[in-house]
């Protein structure tokens, strides 16, 4: 990247390795990677940045596959000007750099129940973006409105009806970056929610390799939910079910490995590319079309160049 670029207060780094940024520990350089000190100072950055350069943000990157040869354009990371949680009666507002965990924490600790957040890895602008849930809430069941900053420096409070939440899925405008959400949650006692997440932490470590390094679910279920994202119980088809019929637990690719512990766990088992993890991926998705018909969706988000 030649053209010149704003002088921001926050950190803005040429060429830097997105590898060490990503659970996988997989990824080429960004052109530059921007990480602003504050909103106002994210504003200020986006307004006086050159419209043709590409800005793409990243979390914690726990459902993220950067590949070999980078992003080209800006990636912005928000750090610790992005984290603050702060709860008032029923509603917790949370920086978009803050982690789910300690959402669901801090909103038990205040007798509040988010405690679906606890086993989401990632943060909380991630998890608004994909809708994320699991023990059958989602995002979408306590989101009130987002705080965003568009393109243009120009700073929107988003109600959640416009984000058009639905399965791991969100309308947000290209180039937007989310700063900040407010959520409503149920009152619970501080012990009793405490316990639940604990449960669930063990459910969790019982059934998916948690040690390992991976990013998640790799593929997403490819039936049993509804418009706004809630699971039906009518429907139980489960996407490591359709990639074990296909005879692909444990199944290796280079480096790269489908977990034998849950098998919609893509992992990098021994020092995998990026190619070879996407490769992988798509070699399942190939497999699994051939042996039960059904197209399986990457549920990773896959950026940049070969």
């Amino acid at each position: 990247m030649t053209r010149e670029l704003p002088t921001p207060r926050g950190a803005l780094t040429p060429d830097r390795p997105l590898d060490s940024l990503t659970w996988l520990r997989v990824g080429g350089p960004a052109d530059w990677l921007f990480q602003p000190a504050d909103q106002a100072d994210l504003a200020d950055f986006l307004r006086d940045l050159d419209p043709g350069i590409p800005v793409f943000a990243i979390g914690v990157g726990s459902n993220l596959i950067v590949r070999d040869g980078g992003i080209r354009g800006l990636v912005v990371r928000l750090g610790r000007g992005f984290n603050a949680i702060e709860i008032q009666e029923d509603t917790v507002t949370a920086g978009a750099a803050a982690l789910d965990a300690h959402v669901a924490r801090k909103a038990a600790e205040a007798g509040l129940d988010l405690t679906f957040l606890r086993t989401i890895p990632g943060s909380i602008g991630g998890a608004v973006r994909m809708n994320a849930g699991c023990y059958g809430s989602y995002v979408a069941d306590h989101l009130i409105s987002v705080r965003a900053v568009a393109r243009d420096g120009a700073v929107h409070e988003i109600p959640a009806a416009d984000l058009r939440l639905a399965y791991r899925h969100s309308e947000i405008p290209e180039g937007w970056i989310i700063t900040q959400a407010r959520l409503r949650a149920d009152r619970g006692e501080p012990g009793a929610l405490a316990a639940k997440m604990q449960d669930q932490l063990d459910r969790r470590d019982a059934s998916q390799p948690t040690r390992d390094r991976s990013a998640g679910s790799t593929f997403r279920n490819p039936a049993g939910f509804s418009s706004t994202g809630r699971a039906d119980d009518s429907h139980e088809l489960k996407a490591w079910s359709l990639i074990d019929a296909a005879g692909l637990r444990g199944h290796r690719l280079g480096g790269a490995q489908m977990s034998e512990k849950h098998p919609n766990f893509l992992l990098n088992a021994d020092h995998a590319t990026a190619a070879e993890l996407e490769s992988l991926g798509e070699l399942v998705r190939r497999r699994v079309r051939e042996t039960s018909g059904h197209d399986l969706q990457w549920e990773v988000i896959r950026v940049g160049e070969a």
